[in-house]
């Protein structure tokens, strides 16, 4: 039987685990403040916009299918800048992304703000491959998971504040709003008032730019210690690898992330417009996204009290899809804000699934843990593909009935794969 070694965590990177956790903490902070916008988004452009449900959707897909196209490129971009540079970077590209929605607010342009979402999204893919590998190698990795729930804290309590706030600025007075636009007795009068309404998205992303290009120049200033992960022969077992593809538990790993993300961002972004599709008022789904996370949150307080101490992370994974299967059937039998609330307890059978998945996938790369995070990363693009998959079987079926199968059909197989990655697929070539 191989014998594997352990990653060696230089004395210095040690002493400063703190500093490190509280750095990457607050970078968590940013990008679920940024990542979380788009539930308010989607309805926000639907009604801007003037878009179907499918054509909404393109908003989570243009975001998370920059991570499927950059992830890899990512991954050689911190090989020559190191984690902290790297970091700093992908927040400067954020800034970048959110530049580009004040020419598309402008020109009401749904292209325009598309390609903002994926700018934002190619920052995105940067900081979460230097930062997850980050957090889960700078400690003990049997507590990584822990450490992770620390940082989904962090990333979900932004992510309840940022629909509030961009929902208060631009869907203030929705429902009546949607009415006037609805009944504009002209072209000239329907185009007045949405481009107004388009007009809103300016001021806050001009702020959203300035801070992300300050916290870019301050990280790259800060103490973050850096760990140089490809000198190291890290947990490479015995018998030599020569590819990243050799790790069976990596490649299985990065299909869960797939479905995983997927299935969150079903929960989170797509829950408003469920409830909206059913007949509730945008004044009320404007703010379901912060129900979601609300409930993801209470699920990574609890990973905090309990891995390792209680349970490790597979049996944490192990629970959460088990949760997950239970949800989306309750979903599936019921309806009206019986429906919406077990969509939203989605949110605490996700919490540790991310903060579970990934250190189970990376543990044992060493000199592979780059790319393999990388891999992982790409697995965001999960968050693209589910979706708008689900937006459109679901305008082709209808409603009712169809809208609950096409949820059900679709949620129902990702939760079984995560719960067969927690119980043999983590182990598979090892």
């Amino acid at each position: 039987m191989s014998t594997a070694k352990t990653l060696a965590i230089p004395a210095s990177v040690q002493r400063n685990n703190t500093t490190a956790i509280l750095i990457i903490g607050f970078l968590f902070f940013i990008f679920g403040f940024v990542t979380w916008l788009n539930g308010s988004l989607i309805q926000f452009l639907k009604l801007a916009c003037q878009l179907e449900d499918t054509q909404a959707f393109f908003v989570t897909f243009a975001f998370y299918i920059a991570y499927f196209f950059l992830a890899i490129p990512s991954s050689f971009i911190l090989k020559k800048t190191g984690f902290k540079n790297g970091m700093a970077l992908g927040l400067a590209v954020m800034s970048v992304g959110a530049v580009v929605f004040i020419p598309a607010a402008q020109n009401r342009s749904f292209v325009f703000f598309l390609t903002g979402l994926f700018i934002q999204g190619m920052g995105l893919a940067l900081l979460q491959t230097a930062s997850n590998p980050y957090i889960s190698i700078i400690g003990p990795i049997e507590s990584a998971a822990k450490r992770i729930s620390i940082m989904g804290i962090c990333n979900k309590v932004a992510g309840m504040i940022s629909p509030l706030i961009l929902s208060a600025v631009l869907l203030s007075n929705a429902s009546e709003l949607e009415k006037q636009i609805n009944n504009a007795v002209s072209i000239t009068e329907k185009e007045g008032l949405l481009n107004e309404l388009a007009g809103r998205v300016i001021n806050p992303y001009i702020i959203l730019a300035s801070i992300l290009a300050v916290l870019a120049f301050l990280l790259m200033k800060s103490p973050l210690p850096e760990i140089d992960v490809d000198s190291e022969e890290g947990q490479v077992t015995a018998t030599s690898k020569t590819s990243v593809t050799q790790f069976p538990h990596l490649l299985l790993g990065v299909v869960c992330i797939f479905l995983y993300v997927g299935a969150e961002v079903m929960a989170g972004d797509a829950i408003g417009i469920y409830g909206g599709e059913m007949g509730m008022p945008l004044d009320e789904t404007k703010n379901f996204t912060t129900f979601t996370l609300a409930a993801m949150l209470v699920g990574y307080v609890a990973g905090i009290f309990t891995i390792p101490k209680m349970i490790s992370q597979q049996t944490a994974l192990k629970l959460s899809a088990i949760l997950g299967i239970l949800f989306t059937i309750v979903v599936y039998l019921t309806s009206g804000y019986t429906a919406i609330t077990f969509i939203a307890l989605l949110g605490l059978a996700n919490a540790l699934m991310w903060p579970a998945i990934f250190p189970l996938a990376i543990d044992g790369l060493g000199r592979f843990t780059k790319i393999g995070s990388a891999m992982l990363v790409m697995g965001i693009a999960g968050g693209a593909v589910i979706p708008l998959v689900y937006a459109g079987l679901k305008d082709k079926e209808g409603m009712n009935l169809s809208n609950h199968l096409a949820f059900f059909v679709y949620m129902l197989p990702c939760y079984l794969y995560i719960l067969y990655y927690s119980v043999r697929g983590f182990k598979a070539g090892k």
